[in-house]
């Protein structure tokens, strides 16, 4: 039934018994157990497993014009086992349809090879995994939809077995610390069953995230009987060396197949790499990688040869010098290397692989490429037969790849973004994105406290809170919350990348704790006060929780001397060697119990999870989205403790120095970043429905996929942005000012006559436009400047006829500015000011006859295109003023009422000069020829000019080898 999807259950029955006539098959005693089940029942988890199996199943054969998750989807399959009413109401009890999202996929058209069938019937490594899964506690939907999602990527790599080699090149996209690694393993299981013989991950950029994940794959799927080889468990002498002596899970933790799987039939998996030991070279030199060939006369990747080899299985660190070491030892092989089936896992891709080398300092017809991800592309070009997997939660810099770079790790075949895992706590759980205004909601209540440097940092708050939720911990684990005992306890301090500031800040945090006097009256009374107003305000009512602070004091001790064991409370995460992390406590696996402070910068900021973090205190400040999504360290799940989560973090932080600085929310930063990554994946789910049986678009097609919503929080560093290309940019409220005008004279004077009826309609006399005194100066302030009000149809004529020498500067405002007819928002018309200078400075002039004007003097900046700034201030204060209050206006100051569907345009007739004489001597004779005349402007929209997403930025990938490539419009 389970390879060949439902079938009438009660024939079945029949078929496989002794009865004569089908009227002897009783099924009444199934019909009553089933009905009788309790939920332990083992019958009953065995139908739960499999009606959640068939529920998820992708186009079955058996019912392909059903969708997985639905109710009609579990009709069909219930119609197909012939069950009646009674049964099929008493198995919707039990086994409720999951109807989540499943993983969005956009793939190229691809060969399908990977078949249900053909999966069930190779299916060792993964039916293993899955068993263990179950084992830890996994739910029958959570393992359905992980080999939903590792079917989906296995299917879209090449047929190990196919004649002509291919590489596909993938990418999926997760959550931050949301069980990436649980996928690729996935993937990994499924796809050595099906045939792939040589796994490489790469495994992070430092030796404990390389061993973290080493040891989560022998752990969970290379198992005990692969690691031990052929040494006897039983002899203590023949298991000197062998890894995971000293690990307390070994080995009743890690995987076993009770024999060698090669003695069971299936094959075995030979480890080149270990926990401690990274890539070095071939241990056994190169017959490693000398795979087994029953009939030598056929190539290796022939069904008759691949199916009886070894896999092997290496876990790298993203280092140049192991890399090489590695690519060096694959050239020694020789022409085998085209025969073997290889996979390449990525973990954390976009960070290192990413080429960052700047195309524009390329030589002609060749590319420069970055350390890493020029080992990569050599791995991928020696290996013809291999898949490269990308895994990330933070797509951004991937989805800039060059598309049209054949070498590099653009994922041209597909990408897939799985769904958010139950019971994982991501930037939803601290944001409520549904709230208007300045309205708290829910999720910041729980779980967010903001630090204002105004009135108090929070840090003695932040470690109250830290040795309370330790007691809580306690008081759970001895009163049976499931989840507990809880290993590990711990608080993450994030306020900078310098070493200096963290070693001051451990200094202050140990005073902190050695002052807090936690075990006297003074701390009790601390404790008792935040555990009053905070903690058992917001604690979850099916966990185990105090009535009163009293009953919780028991604990507090306990939670005390766990904190401060060995010492220190403190761990400094930190070094420029691999030896700063070779700290006991910072291994997870091999510690017993960690409940320590962590203070650190980028090393914790990436790839690195910190168990059983519950307080977090952060208020590092970052421009790129990327960067910031992965500091999250306080996403991932929190079994037993979700509601003691606190995240103190910085509302008033200053980003840059100087005149540029600025006061930002990292709050505010995050919640923008957040709905950056819901339209990236909202895109991707647009697209992912087939039409006519075929993909809508491909990944090198799909139009922006990163959005932007802050100005200030970028979607990936500069330098990994450099295919990244502008398709709008919305600006309500926001002055929209190119600077880059052309400079060759004809397409100047084209120009300014497109603004003729503009400079027709605005010509007569000036009026005065006073400034409302506010910070910038308590002074009243005022300027003369002409004026005219123009449709928005008008506007967009005229913006949409200008010519541009550099690309069209304008193109991303134009965008937005041609939705502002009612789809995206509403303006009706354009106020347009054009500005005199002082009756001292002013040089006047007609342009096209109309006027005169006041001509305008600016230079460009040295070595480019664009001028400085074009506005004046006074004059750009004045027209913010009136987009600020549309709606009224002084009665002493005259000032015009917008309205709220009226924009503000500033107009300059502008000569491109370095002193005032030259101005003059274009204006000596009264006229100033339109070719010297550059019509410089500044168009601020309304604050209303928005939609309710309040999306800001979008980009798109540029594709060097289809420059006119038409991109598909997502709007």
């Amino acid at each position: 039934m389970s390879r060949r999807g439902p079938r009438h259950f009660e024939k079945l029955v029949f078929a496989l018994s002794d009865a004569d006539d089908p009227a002897d098959a009783d099924m009444s005693r199934f019909h009553d157990r089933l009905l009788a089940a309790d939920p332990g029942d083992e019958l009953l988890a065995l139908w739960r497993r499999r009606l959640t199996a068939w529920d998820f199943e992708q186009s079955p054969a058996w019912s392909a014009d059903t969708v997985p998750r639905t109710p009609e989807r579990r009709i069909a399959v219930y119609e197909k086992l012939g069950f009646g009413a009674d049964l099929r109401k008493a198995l919707d009890d039990a086994v409720p349809v999951h109807e989540e999202a499943g993983p969005v996929t956009i793939s190229r058209e691809f060969q399908p090879w990977y078949t249900r069938e053909q999966a069930a019937n190779r299916s060792f490594y993964w039916t293993s995994y899955e068993r263990l899964l179950r084992r830890k506690g996994w739910s029958d939907a959570a393992v359905s939809s992980l080999d939903e999602a590792a079917h989906a990527v296995v299917e879209r790599l090449a047929d190990p077995t196919r004649e002509t080699p291919y590489g596909a090149r993938g990418l999926v996209v997760g959550y931050v610390q949301s069980g990436k690694t649980a996928n690729f393993t996935g993937v990994t299981a499924k796809a050595i069953d099906a045939g792939y013989r040589l796994v490489i991950v790469l495994g992070g950029t430092l030796n404990l995230l390389r061993g973290q994940t080493q040891r989560r794959l022998d752990m969970e799927l290379i198992g005990q009987e692969n690691i031990l080889g052929a040494a006897d468990r039983d002899d203590p002498d023949a298991l000197v060396g062998i890894d995971y002596q000293d690990d307390e899970d070994w080995p009743a933790k890690f995987v076993s197949f009770g024999a060698r799987p090669s003695d069971l039939g299936a094959f075995d998996i030979e480890r080149l790499t270990s926990r401690d030991r990274d890539y070095m070279s071939l241990e056994r030199g190169i017959s490693a990688l000398e795979f087994e060939k029953p009939d030598r006369s056929r190539p290796l990747h022939d069904p008759a040869n691949l199916h009886a080899a070894r896999a092997r299985v290496m876990v790298v660190k993203k280092n140049k010098s192991v890399l090489e070491k590695l690519v060096k030892d694959l050239k020694k092989i020789g022409p085998i290397l085209g025969e073997i089936p290889a996979l390449i896992i990525d973990d954390e891709s976009d960070q290192a692989s990413v080429n960052t080398a700047d195309p524009k300092k390329w030589e002609a017809g060749t590319v420069t490429r970055t350390a890493i991800n020029g080992q990569i592309s050599k791995l991928l070009g020696l290996l013809p037969r291999a898949q490269y997997v990308g895994y990330t939660a933070t797509p951004f810099a991937n989805v800039f790849i060059d598309p049209g770079d054949e070498e590099d790790i653009f994922p041209r075949d597909f990408l897939i973004s799985l769904p958010r895992p139950t019971g994982y706590m991501g930037v939803q759980d601290f944001h409520d994105l549904d709230t208007v205004d300045d309205e708290t909601g829910d999720a910041e209540e729980k779980h967010v406290r903001g630090i204002y440097d105004s009135t108090d940092d929070r840090l003695q708050e932040a470690l109250d809170a830290f040795v309370l939720t330790g007691a809580l911990k306690l008081y759970r684990a001895e009163h049976g919350v499931p989840s507990g005992p809880f290993r590990h306890h711990t608080m993450l301090v994030h306020e900078s990348v310098r070493m200096a500031e963290h070693a001051a800040l451990a200094l202050r945090i140990n005073t902190m704790w050695h002052n807090a006097a936690y075990t006297g009256p003074e701390g009790h009374s601390r404790l008792a006060s935040l555990f009053d107003r905070d903690f058992h305000t917001y604690a979850d009512g099916s966990l185990s929780t105090p009535g009163t602070y009293a009953d919780l004091k028991p604990f507090v001790s306990r939670s005390c001397q766990l904190i401060k064991q060995g010492g220190s409370p403190v761990i400094v995460v930190n070094g420029e060697s691999e030896r700063d992390y070779a700290q006991p406590d910072l291994d997870f696996d091999r510690t017993p119990n960690v409940w320590k402070i962590l203070v650190g910068g980028t090393k914790l900021s990436r790839g690195f999870t910190v168990e059983g973090l519950t307080i977090t205190y952060y208020r590092r400040t970052t421009q790129q989205a990327d960067t910031l999504m992965q500091m999250g360290r306080w996403f991932g799940f929190r079994p037993g403790y979700r509601d003691l989560v606190r995240l103190y973090i910085g509302r008033e932080m200053s980003l840059g120095r100087g005149r540029n600085a600025k006061t930002v929310d990292l709050y505010e930063a995050f919640e923008a970043i957040c709905r950056d990554e819901e339209l990236f994946r909202a895109e991707l789910a647009r697209y992912a429905d087939l039409v006519d049986g075929r993909p809508q678009v491909t990944p090198a097609q799909i139009p922006p996929l990163v959005a932007q919503h802050l100005p200030w929080v970028k979607p990936s560093a500069r330098n990994k942005m450099f295919n990244a290309e502008l398709v709008e940019v919305r600006s309500p409220g926001t002055p929209i000012e190119p600077a880059a005008y052309p400079q060759d004279a004809k397409m100047t004077a084209r120009n300014t006559e497109r603004w003729k009826p503009v400079l027709a309609a605005v010509s007569g006399s000036p009026a005065t436009c006073r400034l409302v005194p506010d910070d910038t100066s308590p002074l009243s302030r005022s300027f003369q400047a002409a004026s005219t009000v123009i449709s928005h149809a008008q506007l967009l004529s005229v913006l949409s006829s200008l010519e541009w020498e550099d690309g069209n500067v304008l193109a991303p405002h134009l965008t937005y500015l041609s939705q502002l007819d009612g789809r995206l928002a509403k303006v009706d018309d354009w106020l347009v000011l054009a500005p005199q200078r002082t009756q001292r400075s002013r040089i006047e002039a007609t342009v096209l006859g109309q006027g005169p004007f006041s001509l305008f003097r600016r230079s460009r900046q040295t070595g480019k295109l664009s001028f400085g700034r074009i506005s004046g201030l006074e004059h750009r204060l004045y027209a913010q003023q009136l987009i600020e209050r549309p709606e009224s206006a002084s009665a002493a100051d005259g000032s015009p009422v917008l309205g709220a569907t009226r924009g503000v345009i500033l107009l300059y007739p502008v000569v491109e000069a370095a002193h005032d004489d030259e101005v003059k001597a274009v204006a000596s004779t009264g006229t100033a020829a339109s070719d010297r005349v550059i019509m410089a402007f500044t168009v601020i929209p309304p604050k209303t000019a928005i939609d309710t997403k309040q999306r800001l930025v979008r980009f798109r990938t540029k594709d060097s080898t289809r420059p006119d490539a038409v991109y598909v419009d997502a709007l």
